[in-house]
């Protein structure tokens, strides 16, 4: 983390556009705080990206992602840079996921996993959870008294949730982690496949590869997982296209457990450097409701997406005029002054909690019960046996400008054996 201060409005608009600032936190949330103050609705026109505005108050996001016949996530649902929007009216998106598109195909899209996550469903996860929660608490104890957290832990035990539930055998993991590191760590030196605008795309080909033969594996045999759900999902009496269906696999498996990893690593963190609430929370269980939620608003894995309007539309005094773009940030709404008492406070207590993390309105996150109850898994193994925790070194933040978190954690511990 730096001491480093925007000096103006202008200056803190350029962190939406910057990776390396969403890996200094403590700067980026300086230059949101002066955003709001001084410029809620802003115009950033930042080298190499087509113009948009950021907005940066809970409340006007939350108006926003409420009007979805007017913000419409197409045709550019995710911020890039004036290259990627040129490739996108030119060849269309690479992917077509729910986070692509807008109703009636997203209603539709949704449609078809909507009943694996009912609560009902998902109830039935909470053995599996434990299980698994067991498994990597354990792991800690094999590793001895210090790990990477990140790295050791929270990074594989979603990987294995959201891949045993669409059914892929647990030998590919390791490469679906890595193609996710791939897609979502492409400004990061440390994760990226390299630095050249193909390089990505050479990562999205490879998911089409495999999912191409995963599809017509379940075609050819379905069996009970949720692969063969989406592989045989008819919309209006028609299969989904292709694109439609590997769209489908990719956002499961990579933000089904990119995101919910980040929030593992990045609550215990703030546990970490927030010893009383630590002591709190394993003093009090019934708070982890609470605090889970707390983990995931601190977090805030998922940094923005971007909404173009319609029509023209007022927010603040500001006319967004038809056509222009909007990226709504997450970071920024969850730590607004006028959402949430004392929001730079970390209090696993926290009620109400009316966190952006997992969107709102038609396109709030599909999984975001069963991030919930993975996070409530872990830390309900973890902190009973956990005896003393601190880090062993400096965390450090992904570089990124749209989903990312901590890539390393180094901690020493104390864990109880089971």
């Amino acid at each position: 983390m730096s001491d480093r201060v925007p000096h103006n409005v202008e200056e803190a608009g350029y962190v939406f556009v910057d990776p390396a600032a969403y890996a200094d936190e403590d700067y980026f949330h300086r230059a949101c705080a002066l955003l709001r103050r001084e410029s809620p609705v802003h115009k950033v026109e930042g080298p190499g990206f087509n113009p948009f505005w950021a907005i940066t108050k809970s409340a006007d996001i939350f108006d926003i992602e409420a009007r979805n016949q007017i913000f419409l996530n197409e045709p550019r649902p995710v911020l890039g840079t004036i290259e990627d929007d040129a490739r996108r009216a030119t060849n269309g998106d690479m992917l077509r996921t729910l986070i692509h598109v807008d109703d009636p195909e997203h209603r539709n899209l949704r449609g078809v996993t909507s009943e694996w996550f009912l609560p009902k469903n998902l109830a039935k996860l909470e053995g599996v959870l434990a299980g698994y929660a067991k498994r990597y608490v354990d792991k800690m104890v094999e590793l001895g008294d210090s790990c990477d957290f990140a790295r050791d832990v929270a990074m594989y035990m979603p990987l294995n949730v959201i891949l045993s539930i669409l059914g892929l055998p647990e030998s590919d993991y390791g490469r679906m982690l890595k193609l996710t590191q791939e897609l979502f760590g492409a400004a990061d030196e440390d994760l990226q496949r390299g630095g050249e605008p193909t390089d990505i795309i050479a990562v999205i080909q490879d998911f089409f590869a495999y999912f191409t033969r995963l599809t017509e594996e379940r075609r050819a045999n379905p069996t009970d997982d949720m692969a063969s759900v989406v592989a045989n999902a008819k919309i209006d009496g028609e299969d989904l296209t292709l694109m439609q269906t590997i769209s489908y696999y990719v956002i499961t498996a990579t933000a089904g457990h990119d995101t919910t990893a980040s929030a593992m690593a990045g609550g215990l963190l703030a546990l970490i450097e927030h010893p009383d609430q630590l002591r709190r929370l394993q003093s009090d269980p019934g708070l982890m409701n609470t605090a889970v939620d707390e983990m995931i608003r601190w977090v805030t894995p998922v940094k923005h997406f971007m909404r173009t309007a319609t029509e023209d539309y007022v927010v603040r005094g500001t006319t967004i005029k038809a056509g222009d773009s909007v990226l709504l940030s997450y970071p920024s709404g969850n730590r607004d002054e006028d959402a949430f008492v004392d929001p730079f406070s970390f209090d696993v207590g926290r009620s109400p909690n009316k966190h952006l993390s997992f969107g709102f309105g038609v396109h709030y996150c599909l999984g975001a019960m069963l991030a919930r109850m993975e996070l409530k898994a872990l830390f309900r193994e973890l902190l009973p046996r956990l005896k003393s925790v601190e880090l062993a070194g400096e965390p450090k933040w992904m570089k990124t400008i749209f989903v990312g978190g901590l890539k390393t954690l180094p901690i020493r511990y104390e864990v109880t054996p089971a």
